[in-house]
Parts: C-alpha cells; sequence; structure tokens
C-alpha cells in the first residue's frame, strides 16, 4: 500500500510539473520578437517556430491523424514530425503557438515510449531547444530537472543518439554526475540537453571532451 500511495505521489508530482511547464514556456513565447521566432533552434534544420508547433502535436491531433501523417512518411516517424512541424508553423500564428501549449497544459498526453517523464523531458528539452537557441537565461525548476536526470540511462542515451562513451557529465549547479571517463562540466541543464542528444555553445561547457558537443560556430 505504501509503495502504491508513493508511486501516486510520483505521478502526481510529475504531472504538476509538466503543467507548471508548459505554462511558463507558452508565457515565454508570448514575449519573443518576430526575428526570435523565425531564429534557428538547437533542433537541426528547424526555427524557433517549427519547435513550438512541434511541441503541441500529440495535443492536437488524433490517433488516426498521426496514423496518416506516418504513413503519408512512408512509416519514417522523423520524416512524419518534420512535415507536420512545418506545415503547422506556416498554418499557425505565432500566438495560436503559444496558446495551444497553454490550454493544454493539463493534457495527458505522453510520448509512445517512457510515459510521464518522457512527457515532461519533451517539453522541458524543447524548451530549452528554444532559449539556449537564443541566448535567453531561463532556468529549468531544479525539481523538474532531477526527474530528468534521474532518468538517464543507456538505452535513453542511444534512442537519442547521444554519444558519452568516455565522458563523466558533472553538474556545477547541483550534486548530479553521470558517466565515467573525462568530466565535462556545465549546468545541469546544459548537460541534460547533452543526454537528450544536442550540441549547444561552447562557451556553456567546460572541460577537454567540450568540442564533441559543441555546436558549429558555437
Amino acid at each position: 500500500m505504501a509503495k502504491a500511495t508513493t508511486h501516486k505521489v510520483k505521478k502526481a508530482e510529475v504531472r504538476a510539473a509538466i503543467s507548471a511547464e508548459r505554462r511558463e514556456l507558452a508565457d515565454l513565447l508570448d514575449t519573443l520578437r518576430v526575428d526570435q521566432w523565425d531564429g534557428p533552434s538547437l533542433c537541426a534544420g528547424w526555427r524557433v517556430r517549427e519547435v513550438a508547433a512541434h511541441m503541441s502535436m500529440g495535443f492536437r491531433l488524433s490517433l488516426p491523424s498521426v496514423l496518416g501523417e506516418l504513413a503519408k512518411a512512408r512509416g519514417n516517424l522523423h520524416r512524419m514530425t518534420d512535415r507536420v512541424a512545418r506545415k503547422d508553423a506556416a498554418a499557425h500564428s505565432t500566438t495560436a503557438l503559444a496558446a495551444f501549449l497553454r490550454d493544454n497544459a493539463d493534457h495527458p498526453w505522453t510520448p509512445p515510449v517512457g510515459g510521464l517523464a518522457a512527457a515532461l523531458g519533451h517539453d522541458v528539452v524543447h524548451g530549452l531547444d528554444i532559449t539556449v537557441a537564443l541566448g535567453l537565461d531561463r532556468r529549468v525548476p531544479e525539481d523538474r530537472l532531477r526527474i530528468l536526470l534521474d532518468e538517464i540511462r543507456p538505452s535513453s542515451l542511444k534512442f537519442f543518439g547521444a554519444d558519452l562513451d568516455g565522458v563523466r557529465l558533472c553538474a556545477e549547479d547541483l550534486d548530479w554526475s553521470y558517466g565515467s571517463g573525462s568530466p565535462l562540466y556545465g549546468s545541469a541543464q546544459d548537460l541534460l540537453l547533452l543526454a537528450y542528444g544536442r550540441r549547444i555553445p561552447g562557451d556553456r561547457l567546460r572541460g577537454e571532451p567540450s568540442s564533441r558537443f559543441t555546436r558549429p560556430g558555437g
């Protein structure tokens, strides 16, 4: 009984974190200038507006619609999400893209794999794809970061194409590290991005392996 209660409390905490993250990101999107909406994100080939459109895809598309889009993409999930993000970014105003997040803050959507923690990761990481690329100093609350940092494991690194072989991630702002090898230092949220396969501006990292995780021109 105690274990079941603890699990229920944990789920409630993650749901609350998801709702708060979506509302905060919606508020941030509402402050962006037109040139920022059209600026590049950390997601290769996507501007900020494509990332924002993608973040709400799970709320707006029914399962039959998703399957239909997947069929058009010949079963390639990456091709499907890219096509839908570009189409939706062109079809909706920036005000609407922000509102989709705010209006669906409590939506129960989760990715096909990973459950609630993966849903939180989807929101947090895509939010960082926007803010880090734009140079905005948004700090993800520690409780949300810890949920996601605790989920990092070899299977998740493989899923996101993150190569951390021979590297030990060492957070400078939290008591947290992961892996073994040459230490790589940065903020916890920047190191989280590396675990999700992102490359970030080089001035955000310290340590010999940093060049492996730096954006071109970063």
